[in-house]
């Protein structure tokens, strides 16, 4: 038999053992952010929903430290992350959110549904923002400081047990 029918076979057994390689080494859970540390980039987007207003750079400038809540109606997810939302909100933390990509009537029966912990909600309905600030996908948190500087990126949603990590860090980045 000629050598060159071994070629398809080595190429085979080579990608085979590469394919092994990374499913038994892991592979990266997240997408981590280059912004973080970095400022908020300037943005202004209109309101997502009636009744409350779009947001900005300009509300993370001066007060407390935000989160800047990247989600979206038809993020399963999301769903999940709502009730963390609220215990946020409940300990004082202000939450401005950025619908991704959102039609306003599903932002709207979203809301009525899971809870509203937002005091502003901006639509991104082309995901400029989002990629702008390097996030992967929906839902995503940052912490931003009192300067509009972003200082800690949550990837995922939200669990009950992340709830205490980023209480701490907005007291931290105070």
């Amino acid at each position: 038999m000629r050598p060159v029918f071994f070629i398809p076979l080595a190429l085979f057994l080579f990608f085979a053992g590469l394919a092994a390689y990374m499913l038994a080494n892991g592979r990266f859970e997240t997408v981590p952010s280059g912004m973080v540390d970095k400022p908020l980039p300037e943005f202004s987007l209109p309101p997502a929903v009636d009744g409350l207003p779009g947001a900005s750079q300009a509300n993370f400038i001066g007060g407390e430290p935000k989160l800047l809540n990247i989600w979206a109606s038809w993020c399963l997810p999301c769903i999940a992350e709502a009730p963390q939302l609220e215990r946020l909100k409940e300990e004082g933390v202000e939450i401005i959110g950025i619908a991704i990509r959102d039609r306003p009537e599903d932002v709207a029966d979203f809301l009525s549904r899971y809870g509203n912990p937002y005091t502003r909600i901006g639509a991104d309905d082309i995901s400029e923002l989002q990629i702008e600030i390097g996030a992967a996908g929906v839902p995503e948190t940052f912490v931003i400081d009192g300067e509009g500087k972003i200082r800690y990126q949550h990837i995922g949603d939200i669990r009950a047990d992340d709830v205490p990590e980023i209480l701490e860090i907005l007291e931290d980045v105070k």
